[in-house]
């Protein structure tokens, strides 16, 4: 990993980032939420394949997963790029390839840091504080039905605490092609508050991202591809959970033919606009399913999350961190 060079950008300020890409305008409201001309920024490279972003509002900093890395990053305008946390998502001491390490991050409602964890193959929670982490974790959900999961990927709680996840085999050590797999499918689960574990659906061929509409009333959920293909879909929710009404909700399969990168993660604003990786970079799409614009990154882009004044949309994309400004 070139660290050097990642820590050289620690003590830049915003105005020295290198910028890359554009922006596709497709529909003229895009001005709206990203003003004409604005490009995004890189903040450090020289990752694997970096994934997750977190923002973490009380230290005004970013965590983000190399997945191939087993390592969790932070980076702030302060103090620019530090590791975090290693191991982040494989614990066990028996070497083994794949990308071993965490993926989606958040928070669960005491603050506490909750990892997709490749390796492992479950939803932990690190057990640790925040401000001192050490590599530590306790089980949230490790088994449905009495079987592992395939490597947990990305995840979101709703406002009672419970959690939804999406369960592909991209963290299998051979994937989908992997013997060590338990479950013949590929899974979006909720864990509830008392421990138990509902599996949602297992009709998407590669769940990925996932969120929740601001309302709580709508489920979005990306698939990265295989037979269901390069799509995002969308689910209403009931008040015990369960998605009814499955529906397409964008469709990214012409894109994909000429653009690197599927969908993948996807955070909703406050407003309802969705920010969602996909062929190019970042897809800007609307609630009503229109794209709206691409912020065209130049590299398959996995995640993005938002600040906690939507001020800035950060991004992991292949071997960087990026940012964008928004309005």
């Amino acid at each position: 990993m070139a660290f050097l060079m990642l820590i050289s950008l620690a003590g830049c300020s915003s105005k020295d980032y290198p910028t890359t890409g554009s922006v596709l305008v497709i529909d003229s409201r895009l001005d709206q939420i990203i003003a004409p001309g604005t490009l995004p920024e890189i903040l450090a490279d020289g990752f694997d394949w970096s994934e997750g972003p977190l923002w973490l509002p009380r230290q005004k900093k970013v965590l983000f997963s190399d997945v191939p890395n087993n390592t969790i990053f932070e980076w702030s305008e302060k103090e620019g790029l530090k590791p975090y946390l290693k191991p982040s998502g494989y614990t066990d001491t028996i070497p083994r390839g794949g990308e071993t390490g965490s993926n989606g991050l958040l928070l669960d409602q005491e603050g506490k840091l909750v990892l997709c964890q490749h390796g492992d193959r479950r939803m932990a929670r690190m057990t640790a504080p925040l401000d001192a982490p050490a590599a530590e974790f306790e089980t949230l959900a490790g088994t449905w039905d009495g079987k592992r999961f395939n490597s947990p990927n990305d995840a979101v709680f709703n406002r009672r605490g419970e959690l939804f996840f999406t369960d592909p085999a991209y963290g299998m050590e051979l994937r989908y092609g992997d013997p060590r797999r338990e479950m013949d499918f590929t899974g979006v689960f909720k864990l509830g508050t008392d421990g138990s574990v509902t599996l949602l659906t297992d009709q998407l061929s590669a769940p990925n991202g996932i969120g929740f509409s601001p309302d709580e009333s709508k489920l979005y959920v990306a698939n990265s591809g295989g037979a269901n293909g390069p799509i995002w879909m969308i689910y209403d929710v009931g008040p015990d959970g369960i998605l009814t009404n499955n529906r397409l909700f964008c469709d990214a399969t012409v894109a994909s033919d000429s653009l690197e990168g599927a969908p993948d993660g996807l955070v909703v604003r406050e407003d309802g606009i969705i920010f969602a990786t996909g062929p190019g970079g970042v897809w800007i799409i609307n609630p009503e399913g229109e794209h709206l614009g691409t912020i065209l990154t130049g590299v398959a882009t996995s995640n993005c999350t938002l600040d906690a004044k939507n001020r800035y949309l950060y991004m992991t994309a292949d071997m960087y961190l990026m940012r964008i400004r928004l309005r």
